[in-house]
């Protein structure tokens, strides 16, 4: 089943996630407040103007406690999920036109497991540190890419190499020698409330 345009999926984010402001009781402005982003930002969103990044995805999901799945649109109900190569959702890591982007393989509202497929490309942006609530690990397809953990040795994996590590910690990637890397992150979210990925603090 093929996903709506930009235009019609960008819209149906933006009236899901003014419902469920709404639905919490909070003003524009306290929202935008929680979730780090300005009003105006936030308003073009709920408008459907712009489309939440990553980052602006998992910032609003913690702020409004659902998992991040909950801000897209639901795909059909079904046991068995198939997404073929030229579906699911492309975000773009960060909010600048040099952010990384993924693919959304598997965020949908309700599912605590989230998978995402990342092609990045040198040049692009990439090093935001993050932390979110659950397990994760990343499976490194081609290419290499430093892993940096917070209170650990930096990690450098190869092609077929997994890490996996409690996603609370602070992490980041970066790009080896300035070379294309292919990787998929696994999440396990807790099944409810602070289950969202988000910007750590920067020291």
């Amino acid at each position: 089943m093929r996903q709506p345009d930009e235009t019609v999926l960008n819209a149906m984010i933006g009236q899901t996630v003014k419902r469920l402001r709404e639905k919490s009781g909070l003003s524009m402005r306290e929202l935008a407040r929680r979730s780090g982003v300005s009003q105006p930002f936030l308003s073009q969103i709920e408008r459907g103007v712009s489309a939440p990044s990553m980052v602006t995805t998992y910032r609003l999901a913690e702020a409004l406690d659902v998992l991040p799945g909950a801000l897209l649109p639901a795909g059909p109900t079904a046991r068995v999920t198939v997404v073929r190569s030229d579906e699911g959702r492309v975000i773009p890591v960060a909010n600048r036109p040099d952010a990384a982007a993924g693919r959304a393989l598997l965020m949908q509202p309700g599912n605590p497991l989230e998978i995402i497929e990342y092609r990045i490309e040198p040049g692009q942006y990439l090093e935001e540190w993050f932390e979110l609530a659950g397990d994760l690990a990343v499976y490194l397809i081609s290419g290499a890419l430093d892993v940096e953990v917070e209170g650990s040795p930096v990690v450098r994996l190869q092609a077929g190499d997994l890490l996996a590590h409690p996603a609370a910690i602070r992490h980041r990637w970066l790009l080896v020698d300035d070379q294309p890397v292919h990787a998929l992150l696994a999440i396990a979210h807790p099944p409810e409330g602070g289950a969202a990925r988000r910007p750590a603090a920067r020291s």
